[in-house]
């Protein structure tokens, strides 16, 4: 039997190795037993047992040449001959094979996205040939040792990509080619239930633009890389019947609570308010009851079956903190109440819900209040007004004031002033008083709770706050410091600050016939916080306006524009460890005349 590879290597480097067949004595009759004979017999022994061992030892060493290296001959990645090397010989081979195509390697890559094409730089998104991973690969081959002497493979590179990388380049390209979905859902105007139907969006698919990329990377043609289209789990069918058959009958009639302690009609209004239609990230929509929002909307009605626990309070008495504990209470089984009124919303008849009481604990403790650190003053600010108490604005500002006043802020918590006060509007005591419009003053329900909220956020500033979101006046008014002031407005603009300390904020607020006063209570961090402002500059001068006369008229005798800095200027131990930079352009107020311009 002869052996040859597909190609006749150099007899130096693979040999071919020859068997040749034996033929045996034996087709004619044997020889009759004479002296000697054994002898004979031995020797014919012996030389089949040893060319049975010059096979045996010539297959031997086709496997030992098949075998030799870590990589199996006849290996190659990108026409780099790798067989029979070593991973460090191969790996070194490989990469002298990439230097050598180092500028196709590194061309621009077209891509094409929908109607869209564009050139990639790879290197700015990762592309590149893992060498190692790829030795490891080609290592890892399996064959057959016959295979592996005259067989030969190619051995795809590893190649890699930076995913996230790529996706931001491709969108790029995309632009406005894509959609997002419209996520099924089912809103409230009133009573009446709106469906929203979902729509598929189409997008790219990070993971599978990465796989395109990779493969068509090394062809140097073109990628074509797709968008995807992505359906919402929940479809327009299922919400509509979802309206017909839960939203709709929901809100048909009212449902009766009843408790051991009396029984409670929850309206379709509150129904309506209470139950939510919210869909998860795959666009599947699922009912349920907020119990939250149904108390909000039963108000107190409640309170005839219900017993709020009370939370532990800390209010400032003779210059000193005092807690004052909490009381427990007995509330309705939030959680059966949820899931015991969506199981009967869908019905005609038998719309009734047994509810049923638990004693209730107040969630705030003396023990815990005591332990949050609020022992000292670390901070008060007081700005002035003019019209005592009794004029409009000066109402607003300390109605305002009186709602703040003892809020608790917990550690990491976000402190919303429009969140706190909700709308301020006649309904909660507040009246018209000059506000800004449009750049002119006008009067305005809640006139002046501007002021307060910069009162509240000096007050926050100079305890050394996070301050989350403010935005200044568009003109200067002297009342207020430069910069360091806040403008509030229901419900566009608001005041916020987070407590990034590890112990809670007392807001304590008081009040004198011309002035407003903010304190901060905690635990002092900081050794001092101070301002440093920057000079004016780019100052504007106000123009002359004349207006109709009239109650809407309010005059105004114009104020300087300008832009300025402020630095917030933190220290501790001695040291600055802050210096926070606030910067605010003014407008130049206009000089506004309730008259007739003159001829």
């Amino acid at each position: 039997m002869t052996l040859y590879g597909e190609k006749t290597p150099p007899a130096d480097d693979r040999p071919t190795v020859q068997v040749t067949a034996v033929s045996w004595p034996g087709d004619e009759p044997e020889p009759a037993v004479r002296p000697g004979g054994s002898r004979s017999r031995r020797f014919r022994l012996l030389f089949a047992a040893g060319v049975a061992t010059a096979v045996l030892g010539s297959v031997a060493g086709v496997g030992a040449y098949a075998y030799a290296g870590d990589v199996p001959r006849g290996t190659t990645v990108l026409g780099a001959e790798l067989g029979g090397r070593s991973r460090t010989e191969a790996a070194r081979e490989l990469r002298a094979e990439l230097d050598r195509r180092a500028a196709t390697l590194a061309a621009p890559l077209p891509v094409r996205v929908g109607e869209r094409t564009a050139e990639i730089n790879p290197a700015d998104v990762g592309l590149a040939i893992d060498v190692d991973a790829t030795v490891a690969a080609a290592a890892e081959a399996e064959a057959h040792a016959v295979d592996r002497l005259v067989g030969s493979r190619s051995v795809q590179p590893v190649v890699t990509v930076d995913v996230a990388r790529l996706d931001a380049a491709l969108k790029k390209v995309v632009g406005d080619q894509g959609r997002k979905m419209t996520m099924p859902a089912i809103s409230w105007k009133g009573t009446t239930p709106k469906a929203v139907h979902p729509k598929p969006s189409l997008a790219l698919d990070p993971e599978r633009s990465a796989q395109v990329v990779r493969e068509g990377w090394l062809a140097g043609q073109p990628v074509t890389v797709p968008l995807v289209e992505s359906h919402p789990a929940t479809t327009a069918e299922e919400v509509d019947r979802l309206v017909a058959e839960l939203a709709k009958p929901a809100v048909a009639a009212p449902v009766r609570l009843t408790t051991g302690k009396g029984s409670v009609d929850i309206p379709p209004a509150a129904i309506a308010k209470s139950l939510r239609f919210t869909a998860d990230e795959a666009g599947k929509l699922t009912p349920q009851v907020d119990v939250k929002r149904l108390r909000a909307a039963l108000g107190d009605d409640l309170a005839k079956v219900e017993a709020p626990p009370k939370d532990a309070q800390v209010s400032i008495v003779a210059g000193k903190p005092k807690v004052v504990d909490g009381s427990p209470g007995q509330q309705l089984d939030s959680a059966a109440l949820g899931r015991d009124l969506l199981a009967v919303l869908p019905k005609a008849d038998g719309r009734e819900v047994a509810g049923e009481l638990k004693p209730a604990q107040p969630e705030l403790t003396a023990e815990k209040l005591a332990g949050l650190g609020i022992k000292e003053q670390v901070s008060t600010f007081t700005t002035r007004f003019t019209g005592g108490l009794s004029s409009p604005r000066s109402q607003n500002i300390v109605t305002i004031a009186k709602d703040v006043d003892g809020t608790l802020v917990l550690p990491g918590e976000t402190f919303s002033l429009n969140g706190h006060t909700g709308e301020r509007g006649y309904a909660q005591g507040y009246r018209d008083a000059p506000v800004i419009l449009d750049g002119k003053l006008v009067p305005g329900v809640g006139g002046g709770t501007s002021q307060f909220t910069t009162t509240l956020f000096n007050a926050t500033y100079y305890a050394g706050l996070q301050d989350v979101e403010h935005k200044p006046h568009s003109y200067w008014f002297s009342r207020y410091p430069a910069v360091i002031e806040s403008t509030i407005f229901w419900p566009d603009l608001d005041f916020k600050f987070r407590n990034n300390t590890e112990h809670g904020v007392l807001i304590d607020t008081s009040y004198t016939s011309s002035s407003i006063t903010v304190s901060i209570w905690s635990t002092k961090i900081w050794d001092s916080v101070k301002t440093e402002y920057g000079p004016r500059r780019d100052i504007t001068k106000p123009k002359t306006i004349y207006l109709e006369p009239g109650p809407s008229c309010i005059p105004a005798n114009g104020i300087d524009g300008f832009i300025q800095d402020a630095f917030r200027v933190i220290k501790k131990d001695g040291k600055v460890v802050k210096r926070e930079r606030f910067t605010w352009r003014y407008d130049a107020e206009p000089r506004y005349i309730c008259g007739p311009e003159p001829s």
